[in-house]
């Protein structure tokens, strides 16, 4: 899945609060020669939940407990989290819990057990489930046994669809061949691999231990076993990270031949280990935008003249074998079984969270509580608000769609902000489809939090006093 978009509080964007005097410049782009590098100032974190309305804590298991005898309807995705890293990475803004066999062990069962409470609700049961993903922390830590049951389990418990992608996340010094086997034989079909760079020196500085030649040995052997798509994290940003070395992480993905690739920009992660050290001025800051904005066109071009498909902003496909059905259903809308302490999901109108703090997530799971830690209702104009972002998250967003499946007439609420992107060289226009540019994929994020607080706004009904 790679690196969140993470920035620190007071970078958010002041539109999420609603406030009823939205301007509409304030999400303009600058008017420049060069849209790409300087269209923004900076990049804003992708945040689309509008004015969810958290439930009384009181209340979270009473309405779960509804929730959970409802049928589903649309695209569902299964989302599985395994809460543990051997080391943190410089850069990384998930890290949880240090591994420990023992302790490893004890949360699968626990992650089971948590699987079986809901293995007989209309919820789980009344359609079929179309991408599951193992993420982390590091999936790849459990045992080969551990992999195969956990796997074996969701298979068993969930009503799979027959084209189901299961994705198991990893890194290369803790997934051998005999984990690789041990997950396909249970039924997984792609794997996720967290290389971020080649460059064995780079990736020492940043936490990454692995060598270039055991990361390109790795995916070799991933590879091989021909029995699972095969993709991987890269990411552009890092501190003195050259055009050429970034190029040459690019070109080797190609060389060898793997399924897919993930470009990622590099954000900072608030005091991460990564900020800290830019914050004592032990590490350069990052690159200015502009480089960066560079090394994505890059990236895309060399992807290209190879032959790629761009499936998403920042994810290429280099056969058939690959869909990233999973991250593009996530950003589409699709309804999401979350399981395991600090998983996250969405089931009819709900966003929810399940408790991050591990010996209270495996209290409450042995007690045999669901173990959420947070429910939100989104709003009415949340699945419109989710059918902008997975439109702009491919490139191209059917505007008159909207309105005819959510009645919200996107095209005439936010005409002079599409038309402002227009000009600054965004996005063209046609016959109510907008398509972005290259410089409006690299600046998306932006695009998608203008182009929602303005159309939520304009839908918003008046409150009576």
């Amino acid at each position: 899945m790679g690196p969140p978009v993470m920035v620190k509080k007071d970078d958010r964007p002041n539109e999420f609060e609603m406030s009823t005097n939205v301007s509409l410049e304030r999400f303009f782009a600058a008017k420049t020669p060069d849209p790409l590098g300087h269209a923004f100032a900076r990049r804003l974190p992708m945040v689309h939940r509008g004015d969810a309305r958290p439930v009384p804590p009181e209340k979270v298991q009473d309405v779960w407990r509804s929730l959970r005898s409802k049928q589903r309807s649309g695209k569902t995705v299964a989302y599985l989290h395994i809460p543990f890293c051997t080391s943190r990475c410089s850069f990384c803004g998930f890290y949880r819990n240090r591994s420990d066999a023992g302790t490893i062990s004890a949360y699968v069962e626990c992650l089971i057990n948590e699987l079986e409470l809901d293995a007989d609700s209309v919820a789980a049961q009344s359609g079929p489930i179309h991408a599951v993903f193992f993420g982390g922390g590091t999936p790849s830590l459990l045992s080969p046994e551990e992999l195969f049951g956990l796997i074996a389990k969701v298979r068993e418990i969930l009503p799979l669809a027959p084209d189901c992608e299961i994705t198991v996340e990893g890194r290369v010094r803790h997934f051998p061949r005999e984990k690789a086997v041990a997950c396909v034989e249970a039924g997984a079909n792609r794997f996720s691999i967290g290389v971020q760079s080649f460059d064995t020196a780079l990736r020492r500085k940043h936490g990454r231990p692995a060598s270039r030649r055991e990361v390109i040995s790795h995916l070799q052997m991933l590879r091989d076993l021909d029995r699972a798509a095969i993709v991987c994290d890269l990411i552009y940003g890092f501190p003195n990270q050259s055009m050429n070395l970034w190029e040459d992480d690019v070109r080797t993905c190609i060389d060898l031949g793997i399924d897919g690739v993930d470009l990622y920009c590099l954000n900072l992660v608030p005091e991460s280990p990564l900020d800290i050290a830019i914050q004592r001025n032990v590490s350069p800051p990052l690159p200015p935008m502009p480089d960066r904005a560079q090394k994505y066109a890059r990236g895309a071009a060399v992807l290209a003249d190879a032959g790629w498909r761009q499936l998403s902003n920042s994810h290429w496909a280099g056969t058939t074998r690959e869909r990233n059905l999973y991250n593009l259903l996530v950003k589409q809308g699709a309804q999401c079984l979350a399981y395991g302490s600090c998983a996250g999901g969405y089931l009819a109108g709900h966003s929810y969270c399940i408790e991050p703090y591990l010996p209270r997530y495996m209290a409450r799971t042995a007690s045999g509580e669901k173990p959420i830690q947070s429910l939100s209702v989104l709003p009415d104009f949340g699945p419109a608000a989710k059918a902008i972002a997975g439109g702009l998250e491919v490139g191209h967003l059917d505007l008159r769609r909207i309105a005819a499946n959510h009645g919200v007439d996107v095209e005439t609420a936010a005409a002079p902000l599409l038309a402002q992107w227009r000009d600054a060289g965004l996005l063209e226009v046609e016959n109510g489809r907008a398509r972005l540019t290259l410089a409006g994929r690299f600046w998306a994020s932006n695009l998608t939090t203008g182009l929602i607080a303005t159309a939520s706004m304009s839908n918003r009904k008046p409150t009576s006093l």
